[in-house]
């Protein structure tokens, strides 16, 4: 028998040809490998890649493209194996199904977590050598001629002493019929003989995206679609008490309005009508039980449930003793804000609900969770319930969620037609779901050196893992939650840390970067304050806790010799770092900014990084540069706050984001290395934010303890 652990052969459906599903090996998500399944386990293959006998490669790819370039570096993988020009892949969107396209690192149909590439590196790569070799062999058959002396190139097989040439379309037939080749015989391409892996390539879905070709969720059109504009309750657990619904549907283009408990939808032939009808309706709430809830009560509640007792995560080398033979204590409270995702595509979801079938068009993270919560409302069979995705105009996270689908579903069962739910931008901001506010205490023992002896962290907030996976959630803490946190990269005599949930009655979800994007910049934080207390330099001092981190002590000496970190510095500029080892990739930034009057600008950020094998340089340079801005964004400016139950910001006005006007110059230094690929879509977010808030205090002489920057300056 073959072995079917890596691989399933068959014949393609229709034409003949050869088609191998891919498995993609369970994992977990922070030491992810290229393993075979168990013998004896269940097995369902988690990509297709299909060579049709017109030798057209069609791969089925079970992620999703938000903008980081996944939907080009997966199949750089495959071609460079199969030996096909990257132009040659072709990829089809995934159906909704768990066993088929699960996600090995986070165990079901799902992209997130910057996960993809570090899931996808070794079966891929395998699939398509799988397929090379069934291809040469087939052909070394025909010619009667040894396997050994035939070669793939180009999408044919050589045999270069005869001059013979094969190509793959006439092969697949034979190749199909083919045993596999055994997992511990596939030959993979040494890193010497890449033509594609780890050189620059153009994106694949970018001429789509310049000539409008491509399609997002926000571009379905049917025939007989209306469209539905919503007014959801603006305060929190509040509902709707009443509409003028006659003076709505006197709005020409509006056919009809549907009421849910929390929202009423005005459903048009165009978005024009269907928001005029809304005006028109002039829907009236019961305000709820939290009308006046504010930031501020939030806050206070966080900071007595940060007095009482936690989850101890980790103590090692006994703290407490210790700390107190330490020289100096020094104590410090952190603050971050609830954040908004603003993806630039609002949130949407086409829905067309029959007796029998629901069908959902919608960009989404979640395949198979959209599937399921449609199938729950509708009270159909999940076979009944199909999902078609497109690509995403931003997720960032939000997008994990199905609380748009699921109020989509749920007016479309009212509609007889195809119904596109759109929200607008208020709806997108006011109604997200926001990365938590966070509250922590650090406490640090110095010795006469200034160098840390003992080291206390307790952080306070949401467990997003624990709502979205419960099973995730034990003794007391989530790994996601503490990521960055529970193990920093430097080098500890004694460290403690703690965590207690605290879950506010706004809604908290995934913000690209998750634990990171807090703990980074807590503890890159308070490292600086104990650099400036002991009177070090803030880099010297963290190389002098890196000595047991090599790639960690790189990327930092790296980025602060391309940054220049010991140059001219003019006015009230300042020069900031941070490193961090997040989502299986190190990194480190310098951030160089310019104070005048309470605003910042920042003038240039240097990164360097250590990613392990790196499959496109470019995707990895854009996915920084992405990461910084949305980072910027969120560090200078980022804060959703809370008054009488409402959520007071809305638009870009008053949920500033960068403009292009002021984006600093981001150079990008990759470190080589030959160690498995880490994630690369959310470090630099995480990354910048410290950086930035240690060359502010650079700058200023002001300590950025409290998120937005630039509002903690006004407020100084």
């Amino acid at each position: 028998m073959t072995d079917r652990r890596l691989f399933l052969k068959t014949l393609a459906a229709g034409g003949g040809g050869l088609m191998l599903g891919v498995l993609l090996p369970p994992a977990g998500a922070r030491g992810i490998a290229g393993t075979a399944a168990a013998p004896g386990t269940s097995w369902e293959p988690s990509a297709v890649l299909r060579i049709g006998s017109d030798g057209k490669v069609t791969m089925t790819m079970p992620y999703v493209e938000m903008g980081q370039g996944t939907y080009t570096s997966v199949p750089m993988l495959i071609a460079e194996e199969l030996e096909v020009d990257l132009h040659d892949v072709v990829l089809e969107h995934a159906g909704a199904d768990d066993k088929r396209y699960m996600n090995p690192a986070l165990g079901f149909q799902v992209t997130g977590g910057s996960t993809t590439m570090r899931a996808a590196w070794m079966p891929m790569r395998q699939a398509g050598a799988a397929a090379r070799m069934l291809l040469v062999q087939a052909a070394a058959q025909r010619w009667q001629a040894d396997p050994a002396s035939c070669l793939a190139r180009s999408g044919a097989v050589l045999h270069p002493a005869s001059g013979r040439k094969l190509g793959y379309g006439a092969l697949v037939d034979a190749a199909a019929a083919l045993p596999l080749p055994a997992p511990a015989s596939i030959v993979l391409k040494p890193p010497a003989e890449f033509r594609l892996i780890g050189k620059p390539a153009r994106r694949l879905d970018t001429a789509g995206k310049l000539d409008g070709s491509a399609r997002y969720g926000m571009d379905v059109q049917l025939p007989g679609m209306k469209v539905a504009a919503l007014a959801i309750t603006p305060t929190l657990g509040g509902r709707l008490d009443s509409i003028d619904e006659a003076a709505a549907l006197r709005v020409r283009g509006v056919r009809q309005v549907v009421r849910l408990e929390d929202c009423v939808a005005v459903v048009a032939d165009h978005y024009g009508a269907a928001q005029k009808g809304l005006l028109a309706a002039k829907p009236t709430w019961h305000e709820g039980p939290h009308a006046r809830l504010s930031t501020a009560d939030i806050v206070a509640d966080m900071q007595r449930a940060s007095a009482s007792a936690a989850a101890r995560v980790r103590s090692e080398g006994d703290p407490e003793t210790r700390i107190a033979s330490a020289v100096r204590v020094l104590e410090a409270t952190y603050e971050l804000p609830f954040l908004a995702h603003a993806a630039m595509e609002p949130m949407n979801c086409t829905v067309h609900v029959t007796p029998t079938h629901c069908e959902v068009w919608t960009g989404t993270q979640v395949m198979t969770l959209a599937r399921a919560v449609a199938a729950k409302v509708t009270g159909l069979p999940q076979d009944q319930v199909t999902v078609h995705n497109f690509l995403l105009g931003g997720g960032f996270g939000r997008r994990l969620e199905i609380d748009g689908v699921e109020r989509a579903v749920r007016i479309a069962t009212q509609v007889r037609h195809p119904v596109k739910v759109i929200y607008s931008r208020q709806d997108d901001i006011r109604h997200d779901m926001y990365r938590p506010y966070w509250f922590d205490r650090l406490r640090a023992g110095i010795d006469a050196q200034g160098m840390p002896v003992a080291w206390f962290h307790h952080l306070t907030g949401s467990s997003v893992l624990g709502r979205f996976l419960p099973p995730a959630f034990k003794n007391g803490y989530d790994e996601e939650s503490l990521d960055g946190a529970e193990r920093p990269p430097y080098a500890f005599p004694a460290i403690r840390v703690d965590y207690t949930r605290h879950e506010p009655q706004l809604p908290t979800a995934f913000w690209r970067g998750v634990g990171p994007t807090h703990n980074v910049f807590v503890v890159e934080s308070f490292i600086d304050e104990l650099a400036f207390a002991a009177n070090i330099d803030p880099l010297q001092y963290r190389l002098s806790l890196l000595q047991h981190n090599p790639r960690a002590r790189q990327v930092l000496e790296v980025a602060a010799r391309e940054a220049g970190w010991h140059g001219p510095r003019e006015g009230r500029t300042g020069r900031g770092l941070s490193v961090q080892f997040a989502f299986g990739t190190y990194m480190a930034m310098v951030a160089d900014v310019e104070v005048e009057q309470g605003e910042v600008k920042v003038r240039r950020v240097v990164c360097a990084l250590d990613c392990g094998m790196v499959v496109n340089p470019d995707t990895v340079q854009a996915q920084v540069e992405g990461a910084v801005i949305f980072g910027i964004s969120g560090a200078l400016w980022g804060n959703i706050t809370l008054r009488n139950g409402r959520v007071e910001q809305g638009n870009f006005d008053d949920y500033r984001v960068m403009r292009m006007s002021e984006t600093p110059r981001i150079d990008t230094h990759i470190v080589a290395s030959h160690e498995a690929p880490g994630g690369m879509g959310e470090p630099g977010t995480s990354g910048i934010m410290p950086a930035l808030a240690n060359a502010v205090h650079a700058a200023t002489g002001t300590r950025i303890r409290k998120l937005p920057i630039v509002a903690a300056l006004q407020a100084s």
